[in-house]
């Protein structure tokens, strides 16, 4: 069961060169878990920024109803589209590519952080 969005949270932002411009993602905690994403694109309208909103809305969707971000992850991975670029050596394939790259860098930043605590 969904819980009440609290009135205040927590969270990163990160930010991404795609072949589409600069798109910034923010992922916010509630109960340090993942709990709500949103992904702007730097000055995009229109189609991009739907697009944009409603990837951002089903992932929320998805880690507020029990969905895992390695699921979501592997969903996304891999995504193409005309627009590919490679950014400091590794290629970004689309938009939706750059989401899951951010969600892993979000991950493993998270769990490598708590699995140091718990092994100190």
């Amino acid at each position: 069961m969904k819980k009440k969005r609290p009135q205040k949270l927590a969270g990163k932002t990160y930010r991404i060169k795609t072949g589409c411009g600069k798109l910034y993602i923010t992922i916010n905690d509630c109960d340090e878990n993942p709990y709500e994403f949103l992904a702007t694109m730097g000055k995009a309208g229109g189609c991009a920024t739907a697009q944009l909103d409603c990837i951002s809305r089903l992932i929320s969707y998805s880690l507020q109803n029990g969905g895992q971000i390695t699921s979501i992850i592997k969903l996304l991975s891999g995504v193409s589209c005309h627009s590919a670029i490679v950014v400091d050596e590794e290629k970004v394939l689309s938009c939706a590519d750059a989401i899951a790259k951010i969600l892993k860098q979000y991950f493993d930043e998270e769990y490598k952080k708590e699995e140091q605590s718990c092994g100190s």
